[in-house]
């Protein structure tokens, strides 16, 4: 009897090679995937998603990749040990050129005529590059160069870079400043917590066949965390290594002992962020001055009442229906990711990411535009209160502050207010 026959699956639930369909859409990855999802709907989408190794952006970048739909001419460069010039060869011939022994100015000459032409033809082209962390400062200030290629209405490359956590740290590089600046959306994609997984190895379980979620014991799950502290890659290993040693001993399904004996097969130790070192570094950067500053305050209304205050440090927020938002506004009115507010001490960013309905601030529809404290952004049959709080612009009530410190633990779910008469 082989493996699969008896724990009777119809196919491995843990295999190491990434596919699409075995995803599991973690709160992290959903947000990374509408990440990548916004490089279609921004005109000058520039997206950086990073996350540790075996953390699931290959996979992720699959699934993204099968959805996309005939309107998107799609090229992705995996080998990233090259050249400038070589870069750009690599390109091409994922767009289905042939442009070796051509010289570097030809290269971009047929890469912009493609794009140009591309755009008369009402395509979106995007670009994905896969391991960017081996990308050398020339390249990645090549690409740079390739983002700006622009008609007189808009830029026409979409990028997305995806890599290892080591690509945060060249993109903060004084020599790449211009192209940080370029970035719209970075996201970093990190480990899951307990009782995602739990779920990832259930769901696994579930797409794999298995009639009962239980071939690996509840009570070995602990373990599991403990040695590869929610990694999916090591995760897939771990448990693929313990169903191994049930089957080996004839189990209906894999126990403590089991997870156990495959640990001391795979000779590993406890994963580092279970040593007490990763929550140490953790609370040294919770700790860097201005961390905790906050800059905004929004106030969520419906029908003329208060559901929800918060107050948000610099950075980007998104606003939708989905809840893997900043701020979760469950109503039909409201696209999944309806709008992002960027803000920084100096003043937020309103901008609609393609929604339905629109983004409206009094009577006026806007697209993108820079908010003054007290402005009303409107959402269907929702209002958006925002109030600069940077610097001391806002001196918030004793209420308030009570509201807040209520309601800032928690992700505010919104609820959908009923239709003005109705």
């Amino acid at each position: 009897m082989s493996y699969l026959e008896h724990f009777k699956l119809k196919e491995q639930p843990f295999r190491l090679t990434p596919d699409p369909a075995f995803v599991y859409w973690s709160k992290q990855h959903s947000r990374a995937k509408a990440y990548m999802e916004s490089t279609i709907w921004l005109a000058d989408g520039f997206v950086v998603i990073t996350g540790d190794i075996g953390s699931g952006k290959t996979t992720l970048l699959q699934s993204f990749i099968e959805e996309l739909d005939d309107r998107v001419v799609c090229a992705v460069v995996t080998q990233t040990q090259l050249t400038a010039t070589e870069f750009l060869q690599a390109t091409l011939t994922e767009f289905g050129f042939r442009p070796f022994e051509k010289h570097k100015v030809e290269l971009l000459d047929m890469l912009n005529m493609f794009l140009i032409e591309q755009y008369a033809n009402d395509k979106k082209v995007l670009l994905i590059v896969d391991e960017a962390q081996n990308l050398s400062l020339k390249v990645l200030e090549e690409i740079r160069m390739l983002s700006n290629i622009e008609t007189h209405k808009e830029k026409v490359l979409r990028i997305i870079l995806a890599g290892q956590p080591e690509l945060r740290e060249k993109l903060d590089s004084p020599k790449l400043k211009q192209l940080t600046q370029r970035v719209r959306l970075r996201f970093h994609l990190g480990a899951l917590d307990r009782q995602d997984m739990r779920r990832y190895i259930n769901h696994r379980l579930r797409v794999a066949g298995a009639a009962s979620k239980e071939l690996i014991a509840a009570d070995a799950l602990d373990a599991i965390f403990r040695y590869t502290g929610g990694i999916p890659r090591l995760i897939n290993t771990l448990c693929d290594t313990a169903l191994l040693c049930a089957f080996a001993d004839n189990k209906p399904h894999a126990t403590l002992d089991d997870v156990m004996a495959a640990v001391a097969e795979l000779d590993w130790d406890e994963h580092e962020s279970n040593t007490g070192v990763f929550q140490q570094l953790q609370q040294m950067a919770s700790r860097r001055p201005g961390t905790e500053s906050h800059v905004m305050r929004i106030e969520v209304r419906a029908n003329g009442e208060t559901e929800s205050i918060r107050t948000f440090p610099p950075g980007r927020i998104i606003v939708g229906r989905s809840p893997d938002n900043e701020i979760y506004v469950k109503s039909k009115f409201v696209s999944r990711h309806h709008m992002q507010l960027i803000c920084d001490a100096e003043g937020c960013v309103v901008e609609d990411l393609n929604s339905t309905n629109g983004v409206f601030i009094g009577e006026a529809q806007v697209k993108k535009r820079e908010l003054s404290s007290g402005d009303v952004i409107t959402l269907g049959v929702h209002e958006l209160v925002y109030t600069n709080i940077a610097m001391g612009a806002h001196q918030r009530t004793a209420e308030e502050m009570d509201f807040e410190d209520t309601v800032d633990d928690v992700r505010p779910v919104v609820g959908e207010a009923p239709s003005r008469g109705n």
